[in-house]
């Protein structure tokens, strides 16, 4: 077994399309209409025909219970990009324990998306600042071996 992609309901498909391809750069790849495959593997369903595949009408949005993850390479000009957006937060960005710069907020349909900086780029943003590989793995809580992959 393999898992293929996650699928998200959506109440507007066209409203939902735009927001991820405006905010988060991803486009169509496949088109089956009220199904729609983006980039990244991310699937948009809408919410009339999932209503018929499961047989009810009771479907709730806005759980919190799950979020889709993406990471960005360049964090600094996310945060700006976002700036252009009236986005609903979950939590404005901040930075865990281990170093990872993060941002959550709700799509359209209030999915939480979180986008985290890429963990490679976390490693050299402590490099650049003067911190050893040892002192990285020691912050992030990750082996040297990885600190050192991803500073090569």
């Amino acid at each position: 077994m393999k898992l293929k992609n996650p699928m998200i309901i959506v109440t507007d498909m066209d409203k939902s399309v735009d927001f991820y391809k405006k905010v988060l750069g991803l486009h169509i790849v496949l088109d089956f209409g009220a199904n729609k495959t983006l980039s990244g593997g991310l699937c948009l369903q809408t919410l009339d025909t999932w209503e018929k595949f499961i047989d009810t009408e009771e479907i709730s949005f806005g759980s919190n219970n799950f979020e889709i993850y993406f990471e960005e390479d360049n964090f600094d000009n996310f945060e700006n990009k976002l700036k252009n957006y009236d986005i609903e937060y979950v939590h404005p960005i901040k930075e865990h324990s281990w170093g990872q710069r993060v941002v959550r907020f709700y799509d359209p349909d209030k999915h939480i998306i979180e986008v985290g900086e890429n963990i490679k780029e976390v490693c050299k943003r402590f490099l650049s600042r003067g911190m050893t590989p040892k002192e990285i793995s020691q912050k992030m809580d990750v082996p040297l071996k990885f600190v050192n992959n991803c500073i090569k």
